[in-house]
Formats: C-alpha cells, structure tokens, sequence
C-alpha cells in the first residue's frame, strides 16, 4: 500500500472522479435510451409541424405587425425608421379611432346576443325530427359557404335606397310609408340605420354555424342522461341550464371565442357595405386601419390601428382558456 493510496491522495481522488464520470455517462445514456426518452421525443416530433405552422402564420405576422407599428413605414418608401409609440398616440390623439372603438365594440357584442340566440333556436328546432331534416340541415350552411363578396352585394342591393326589396315588403305590411315620405328608410345613407344593416348581414351570415356548433355539442349529450332528468321532474329550461349547459360547455366557449375573433375583426361586410359611413356611423377599426394602412398608405399608424384589436381580445381569450382549464383538472 502506497502512502497516497493509504491516505486518500490524488491517485484516489482521481479514481472516485473516473467512477463518478463512468457512472454518470451510463444514467445518461441509460435515460436517452428509456422509453420516457422515446415517448417524449416522438411527442415533440408529432408537435413540432403545429408549433411551426404557429410560428409561421401568427407568429411572424405578428412581430411583423409590430415592428410596422413601431416604424414610420410608408407605400413606396422602403426605409422605415424607429418611432416608438408615436403611432399608437398618434392614433388615441384621433376622434376617429374612439368612433371605430366604440362601434367595433357595439358592433360585435350586439351580433353575439343576436348569433346566440338565432342560433340556439336554429339548433333546437333541427333537433327535431321532421321530414327533410337532413336536406334542411344542409341548407342552413349555405349562408356561411356561400363567397362573403356575392352575399354581401347581394344584400347591399336589398338595402337600395329607391328599389330595396326590404323596405317594399314593410310597405306592403304597413310598418313604413311609400317611397319618397320622411318614414322611408334608407339603410346605408341613414347613421342610425346603417350600423344596424351591417350587424344583420354579419348575423345573417354567421348564425347557422353558431347553431351546428350547438347542435353538435347538443348531440353529444347522451340520452340517459335527459332522460332520468326528465323523470326527476325538471322543465326544459332547468334540463338545458343544469345539464346540457355544464355537459357541452367546452364546445360553447370555443365556439364563442372564434365567433368574436371572427366578428371583431370583419373587414369585409362592413367596407363592402359601407366602406364605414355614413359620416364614420359604420367605421370599425378593421376598416379603418385598412383605410389608414393601405389606402392612405400610412402602414405604421394602420399597423397600430391593428394591434388595438390585440388587448381586445387578450382578456377575453385568458378567461375562456382558464375556464376550460378548471374545468379538466
């Protein structure tokens, strides 16, 4: 026995050192080689294509967004320098902006009440067994198929100031007078009607599919269960709150949270309707950072027009995510 093996010297030292880099290469090793290793790996190879699909379509359009936002990028002008906040100011600073503020906000709120309503009673009266269900449930998505372009001109037609359809059947029925009298009304040219015109078209046209989201979530409920309600005493509206409400909310809270993401930022009824008049009575922000961004050719103020939708709909997402998530665990 030599005297540094005897009292623990280097020799040693390096020894215990050499066994402890041995063994933790081999738990190492051992642990890429474990099927916990494998699972987590072909779990993140399976999520990999929809955290690059996220990346690409949100992600990079949204600091894109940003950075025009941020920059005093013009049409026709390929250098942008940095501005700060001075778009964002430059947009609170407007008189307009609180306009398109307040009626994006009526605008979608008044169409959600309206959406789930129809649609909730669109969705029972398809639960229903009658003749020609499934050829009825087929139709009602056409609205929503149908291109936004041919329906929404298709309705700007109805809404004619001298040959509307509209205001030809409420005349017949007495609920306004003839043409030329102060009753008359002309839906896109009046502001306290022209709001109106728009949230119908995007309710016309967004209903049926709030109503086969139900009707798919309402499909889902087993029989048994309504059944032994049923016989417990309860009425149709304690069975719809206490059961079938709880039952099918996840679906209800998804198809709410698309639903007001969709109307929140519909450029395309609005402007075609309207293009936000009459004097600003229809302006919402999609169209006028459209009209900011792209016509006036101010890409950084109508960016930052833009990103207002953002801490719009960031609450509203939180809650709904969080609620979804309180109710798995």
């Amino acid at each position: 026995m030599t005297a540094s093996s005897s009292s623990g010297g280097p020799d040693a030292a390096s020894a215990r050192a050499a066994a402890i880099s041995v063994a933790s290469r081999a738990r190492t090793s051992g642990w890429f080689r474990s099927q916990t290793s494998r699972r987590l790996g072909v779990g993140y190879l399976l999520l990999a294509p929809a955290v690059l699909y996220v990346l690409l379509l949100v992600g990079a359009p949204f600091l894109f967004s940003l950075y025009l936002a941020l920059s005093d990028a013009n049409v026709g002008e390929p250098v942008a320098s940095f501005v700060g906040l001075a778009n964002f100011r430059a947009a609170l600073e407007s008189d307009v902006f609180y306009i398109a503020l307040r009626n994006s906000i009526v605008f979608t709120v008044v169409a959600a009440i309206f959406k789930g309503l129809l649609g909730t009673t669109l969705a029972f009266l398809l639960l229903q067994p009658f003749w020609g269900r499934k050829v009825v449930r087929g139709l009602v998505v056409i609205p929503f198929t149908l291109p936004v372009t041919i329906s929404v001109l298709s309705w700007k037609w109805m809404y004619d100031s001298q040959f509307s359809v509209i205001n030809w059947f409420l005349s017949r029925i007495g609920l306004v007078g003839s043409y030329g009298s102060p009753d008359w009304p002309v839906w896109l040219g009046q502001a306290h009607l022209a709001l109106a015109a728009c949230i119908i078209v995007n309710v016309w046209r967004s209903f049926p599919f709030s109503a086969i989201v139900l009707l798919a979530g309402f499909t889902s409920v087993p029989t048994e269960i309504l059944d032994a309600a049923r016989v417990d005493g309860t009425s149709f509206f304690q069975r719809f709150r206490y059961v079938v409400v709880p039952m099918i909310a996840p679906i209800l809270l998804i198809g709410f949270l698309f639903d007001t993401v969709f109307t929140l930022s519909d450029l395309s009824i609005v402007y075609l309707l309207t293009q936000g008049g009459p004097a600003n009575a229809t302006k919402i922000l999609p169209v006028l950072a459209y009209q900011v961004g792209i016509q006036a050719g101010a890409l950084g103020r109508g960016a930052a027009i833009s990103l207002f939708l953002f801490p719009l709909l960031l609450p509203l997402m939180i809650l709904l995510l969080r609620n979804l998530k309180r109710r798995e665990d």
